[in-house]
């Protein structure tokens, strides 16, 4: 719990950064966007491409199989569970709602939780479970922001978008056991460990923007309880129902109880939705999800 604290603790201190450059007008606007764009076009990939081809993720084939179905049952659950329970409200928020109940933040936060408690098996198992997650977030998450209805465009701009080409280049990696050469290998490496910095330096600058008391937001507060509580639920509801391990059950239990993705503000950003409420999101159910982490670990033990 001690390296999950430290972690919560590190995204608060980089959006501290942010909200203080852009208050203090260090950034404008204009450099607030073209930083949004550099991190959706060009560290994400990079990113992902790493999180792909990490030597963990060709390990525990076993329960690799197992993570990534159940996974992939769940993500596509969360499509429809989004659609379900998240019709009222404004288009802006409806689309961050949505695309917050498929994507969790599951890599930055569930990858170091996962290790913390598991081990390198618990990092494999996690990158397993990732995959879906990413798949959806620059398929359908993209369309869900983009508001597009012509499917025939929206898979196309999908397909040759950066993040999923990097999915693609991912997942054909790891099949064929593909090893980068080093002089490729080093900068897309130094690129991605960027992510996390300027990811929450960007959310931070869109922090500046909002009113901390708009934080009091009955809706944000009851998706959190979706979030962090029922959907989790039942995962360990459908892991109970399957010849699962336990280690298994536990890394798919402890990655869809994660909080908002910090993606959430940057693509809302990106595509003119509503930011300020993607962010009040991704803060209100990072908070929640300090104490809410550490009772579905205990719980989890004592299964």
């Amino acid at each position: 719990m001690e390296e999950n604290l430290i972690v919560e603790f590190s995204i608060f201190a980089l959006i501290g950064v942010g909200f203080l450059v852009r208050k203090l007008g260090i950034v404008s606007q204009d450099g607030q966007k073209c930083l949004t764009n550099l991190v959706v076009d060009v560290i994400l990939p990079c990113n992902i491409l790493c999180a792909f081809l990490s030597s963990e993720t060709n390990s525990i084939l076993s329960d690799g199989i197992w993570v990534l179905g159940i996974s992939t049952v769940f993500h596509f659950f969360c499509l429809g569970y989004g659609h379900l329970f998240f019709r009222k409200p404004p288009i802006g928020e409806r689309s961050c709602l949505r695309f917050a109940t498929v994507c969790s933040n599951a890599g930055f936060l569930g990858n170091p939780v996962a290790e913390g408690l598991y081990g390198l098996e618990g990092l494999a198992l996690a990158n397993f479970y990732l995959i879906p997650m990413r798949i959806l977030m620059w398929s359908s998450g993209i369309a869900i922001f983009s508001g597009s209805r012509d499917w025939k465009s929206t898979a196309k701009k999908v397909l040759t978008h950066p993040c999923i080409i990097a999915v693609e280049l991912g997942i054909l990696g790891v099949l064929l056991h593909v090893q980068l050469p080093v002089l490729l290998q080093k900068p897309i490496t130094y690129l991605s460990s960027c992510n996390t910095a300027t990811s929450m330096l960007v959310i931070g600058m869109i922090l500046a923007r909002l009113d901390l008391k708009q934080f009091l937001d009955k809706t944000v507060l009851c998706f959190s309880v979706h979030r962090l509580v029922i959907l989790p639920s039942l995962v360990l509801l459908l892991c109970s129902l399957l010849p699962v391990s336990e280690t298994a059950r536990n890394i798919c239990v402890l990655l869809a109880a994660m909080p908002v993705a910090a993606n959430t503000s940057i693509l809302a950003d990106k595509y003119d939705q509503n930011s300020l409420y993607a962010t009040k999101l991704v803060i209100v159910s990072t908070v929640l999800s300090i104490p809410t982490t550490a009772l579905w670990s205990t719980i989890l033990m004592r299964l």
